[in-house]
């Protein structure tokens, strides 16, 4: 069986309070793209539980390590599965805010119950999508939703960008967790993305915006740049994913792909 996980990008992020337990609790908008990656399984005649394989982008990695095989883990742990071929084929880059690592495990859960007819429904699947982690439930249903608490608690959106165009830009920045949240003064804004998400597209580069910009912007100024670049080409709205480093700009009709942008890894569709 093969299945395409797909990326999503985050609409706007708002960081509204530290929490006791060390997390943040956030408020943001997922919004799924088309952006994939393959993931393939079989059954095998394996001694092992699984043999896994991988190609596109490089993972390096141990595989056991891999959010993939933790989900596979976590199912086999609770139903019988035979021994099982897995191959990955790597496309959404890693540490881009896109959260490919979690659409790759929520679609392994999706895909051994479909596979082996395990017969969970969506809410069982989101409960053991959560314990991989805090965004991987939002690839169960797959559907644009607006995220609370640590980005775990969904409410279901009336939200359609079919027809738009979108440009994402991933240059070779890592960026981790504590440097992102490092400049960040959570607050809780005057009015919620949950509104502002209803506002015309035109509307939102004034109005919905992601906190962890001004955080990271300072320290890698060419992220600011390729902002400002996505904004001169004729975006109606662009902003970073996440906590990055992926820039996207989403344009009213196809837009013309600067020459600078082509040395980094680049994608672009229609919505």
């Amino acid at each position: 069986m093969l299945c395409f996980p797909n990326a999503k990008i985050n609409l706007g992020l708002n960081i509204i309070e530290k929490r006791p337990d060390g997390f943040h609790n956030i408020e943001t908008v997922f919004y799924p793209i088309p952006l994939c990656d393959a993931l393939e399984i079989a059954e095998c005649d394996s001694s092992k539980q699984y043999e896994f394989t991988s190609s596109g982008i490089p993972i390096d990695i141990d595989p056991s390590e891999n959010i993939v095989i933790k989900a596979f883990d976590l199912i086999a742990s609770n139903f019988d599965i035979p021994p099982t071929a897995i191959h990955l084929h790597k496309n959404i880059p890693f540490g881009a805010g896109l959260g490919g690592g979690s659409a790759d495990a929520a679609y392994m859960i999706k895909m051994l119950n479909d596979f082996y007819k395990l017969g969970m429904n969506f809410l069982q699947m989101e409960e053991y999508a959560i314990q991989i982690g805090s965004d991987c439930p939002v690839f169960i249903k797959n559907q644009p939703v607006f995220a609370e608490g640590k980005g775990e608690i969904f409410s279901s959106l009336e939200l359609d960008l079919s027809g738009y165009h979108i440009v994402l830009i991933k240059p070779d920045i890592h960026i981790s967790t504590p440097e992102a949240y490092s400049g960040t003064s959570p607050k809780k804004p005057e009015k919620s993305i949950k509104e502002l998400i209803s506002l015309p597209l035109a509307e939102w580069k004034e109005n919905i915006f992601n906190d962890f910009e001004d955080s990271i912007f300072p320290n890698h100024p060419e992220l600011e740049t390729l902002k400002e670049e996505l904004y001169e080409s004729g975006a109606i709205y662009a902003a970073m994913s996440g906590s990055g480093s992926s820039m996207f700009g989403i344009f009213d009709k196809e837009p013309t792909i600067q020459e600078n942008w082509k040395k980094h890894f680049i994608w672009s569709s229609m919505l």
